[in-house]
């Protein structure tokens, strides 16, 4: 995976230079305090330094895109001509943010007024012009065309301001990773599924990467290869991780085992970072047998990074993936039933969960019966954790597009069904029946994503980055 890269310079008039001694070296610190700020694991900040003229801002454009940053961060230090911005971010071809940042909450207007050299006075006050040409900017932004968002706040001490900025880079990472992300897609949709067909293209344009097409029977002859020793090793790896129920006989277990050894192996041949699957197997018992016990394969495979949707769910593949690379996790989920003495929605589903954000440990328990699908065996039972949760689903739009469709509730303790599938209590802040009604308004299908926290904002902005609709129930 490549790594995420964020562009920033500031911006300042080369004529003050000479006017305004020691005015240059002070901006410069700013745009040093800002690099240091935007630094983060994972993420490459290409420091431009302060430009001040159009020369360098053409040059600056050409240096942005042979870095081939995701995103611009534009550190307005004091008054500058809109000629100094418009080369770069015309060149570079990628989102801007505008960073507006004092730096101090205030002048101090005392210390100031008793300075004895106006022209050591106009400078000081330039120090805090960071707010001056911001309608310039904006001004000739709207007229080129360019989309651009802005941060206000203090270059230190300023929470708010910078959490805003966190959000924006947390944004981009998850926009780099899904367009470089490989999706695989193996077997074909669940039959008679309407809402579920996706636009395989669409999703390709719309967030970028590839989708590899699969075939259940390589994941089959993958199975065939895996040996004694390295079921062994898996079994006592699912003991480990998952709460194995008493009535999980040995031989279902040692079959999972088989098939998830053979699904690692999938994924690292195809160098997947997530996965869409269904496949009935009729007919074929060998594909039979491997597609009936996958599930354990797929939950730990989803919380390693690489979310597993069943029933051929492309859409919410896509969802799980932006969840679980915001941080969050992102477990498949539907609604199950609503409980109106509560005023909570039950939400879940059979198949794979996201067993790292399960509220204990995770339970694997034997079905009889996969419940509208082909087969049996080991299925696993978990609720979210308690705490706050967000819901996110991909919509295919009647006008053929894509939107985001967010909600933030909260994961509630309570009853739920010990069923051998993922099951949840989330409450809203709106009500049971006013989150329903609104979210099924929207025309989602009937999966969507589940992740732990509340992060409808770094949704947003990663709706901004994509240019897509971004569209929040609650």
């Amino acid at each position: 995976m490549r790594t995420c890269r964020v562009g920033l310079f500031g911006i300042g008039l080369e004529t003050y230079w000479p006017q305004f001694t020691g005015l240059k070296p002070r901006l410069e610190s700013y745009v040093r305090v800002v690099e240091q700020k935007l630094a983060r694991p994972g993420v490459e900040v290409v420091n431009l330094g302060l430009i001040d003229n159009p020369s360098k801002a053409l040059d600056a454009g050409h240096k942005f895109r042979e870095a081939d940053v995701d995103l611009i961060f534009l550190h307005v230090t004091t008054y500058a001509l809109s000629a100094t911005v418009l080369p770069v971010v015309k060149r570079a071809k990628v989102p801007v943010i505008i960073l507006n940042l004092a730096p101090a909450p205030a002048i101090d207007y005392a210390s100031f007024n008793r300075m004895s050299d106006r022209t050591a006075m106009t400078s000081e006050w330039l120090a805090y012009c960071a707010g001056c040409p911001v309608p310039e900017v904006a001004n000739v932004f709207n007229r080129a065309g360019i989309d651009f968002h802005q941060v206000t706040g203090m270059l230190n001490d300023d929470p708010v301001c910078w959490n805003e900025v966190d959000a924006w880079i947390e944004a981009a990472r998850v926009a780099h990773t899904m367009f470089h992300n490989r999706l695989g897609l193996m077997g074909h949709y669940y039959g008679g599924m309407l809402d579920i067909y996706s636009d395989a293209t669409l999703q390709c344009a719309t967030f970028g990467g590839h989708m590899e097409i699969l075939e259940v029977d390589e994941l089959a002859a993958l199975r065939r290869s895996v040996n004694a020793r390295q079921i062994e090793e898996r079994v006592a790896h699912f003991r480990e991780v998952f709460d194995v129920q008493s009535d999980c006989s040995q031989g279902e277990l040692e079959r999972a085992a088989k098939t998830s050894v053979a699904l690692d192996r999938l994924v690292a041949e195809h160098d997947l970072g997530s996965l869409a699957y269904f496949y009935n197997g009729a007919s074929n018992e060998e594909n039979q047998d491997t597609m009936s016990s996958i599930i354990l394969g797929n939950s730990l495979l989803t919380a390693r990074g690489i979310p597993v949707a069943g029933e051929y769910e492309v859409k919410n593949a896509q969802a799980m993936k932006i969840m679980d690379t915001f941080g969050v996790g992102g477990s498949f989920t539907e609604y199950y039933a609503m409980d109106f003495i509560d005023d909570v929605v039950l939400m879940g589903h059979d198949g794979p969960g996201h067993i790292k954000i399960a509220e204990g440990k995770t339970k694997v328990r034997p079905l009889k019966v996969y419940h509208g699908k082909v087969g049996w065996g080991l299925s696993v039972e978990m609720c979210v954790r308690h705490g706050p949760v967000t819901c996110l689903s991909v919509v295919e739009t009647r006008d053929g597009k894509l939107k985001l469709l967010v909600a933030e509730g909260e994961s509630v303790a309570g009853s739920i069904l010990e069923i051998g599938n993922t099951n949840s209590r989330y409450r809203f802040s709106i009500g049971a029946r006013k989150f329903v009604n609104d979210w099924n308004a929207h025309g989602p299908a009937h999966h969507c994503a589940v992740g732990v926290g509340h992060i409808a904002d770094k949704v947003d902005k990663l709706g901004k980055l994509l240019g897509i609709e971004v569209a929040r129930v609650c």
